[in-house]
């Protein structure tokens, strides 16, 4: 089974190529981001001031990860539920942001900015947290420290697992997968 390999920042040119259900690798940089983060970004860009790090290029995890230990930058840090954070999205991708990371479903608003604006959901497996975390070599904070887990952090990760679950084009796993359950 091949993988092909992401190194944020991500160009379109990158995204085009990916479809529903190949399987990818990240390496390198990508931020973590939940709820209340995404509140608060939406609420920065309605101001004009700028975001904590530039969305342009980049991979947004969606996920609490639990405090690190020993040599280990982070505990768990398996995916939450995309579809809480649909409402945000759309401000990010105008932005330029290039692919998300979590589990289930996006709406169809979302889907629709995806193929307009080029971004690619990549799934990761719920569940699987604890293995997740040993793929990430480095975590710091970069904003909203007082949002506990829920703070926007920088992740460098190593061979990060992914599936590509809604592509740039439209293609959609979810639906894809669900055709022959009737």
């Amino acid at each position: 089974m091949d993988s092909r390999i992401l190194i944020p920042p991500l160009t379109e040119d990158t995204i085009r190529l990916l479809k529903a259900g190949d399987f990818v690798t990240v390496q390198g940089t990508i931020y973590t981001a939940r709820d209340a983060a995404h509140k608060r970004m939406v609420e920065t860009i309605a101001t004009g001031k700028p975001l904590p790090f530039d969305p342009a290029g980049q991979l947004i995890y969606y996920t609490g990860p639990c405090p690190g230990f020993g040599d280990h930058p982070i505990g768990s840090c398996g995916p939450t539920t995309s579809g809480r954070m649909d409402g945000y999205t759309v401000d990010l991708l105008k932005l330029g942001l290039k692919g998300m990371i979590g589990k289930g479903e996006r709406s169809a608003e979302v889907r629709e900015a995806m193929r307009k604006y080029q971004a690619v959901y990549l799934a990761a497996v719920g569940g699987a947290g604890a293995y997740l975390s040993r793929r990430v070599v480095k975590a710091e904070i970069v904003a909203y420290p007082d949002l506990g887990p829920e703070a926007i952090m920088k992740l460098e990760v190593v061979d990060f697992p992914c599936i590509v679950a809604i592509d740039a084009q439209g293609g959609n796993l979810y639906t894809e997968f669900n055709k022959g359950d009737k």
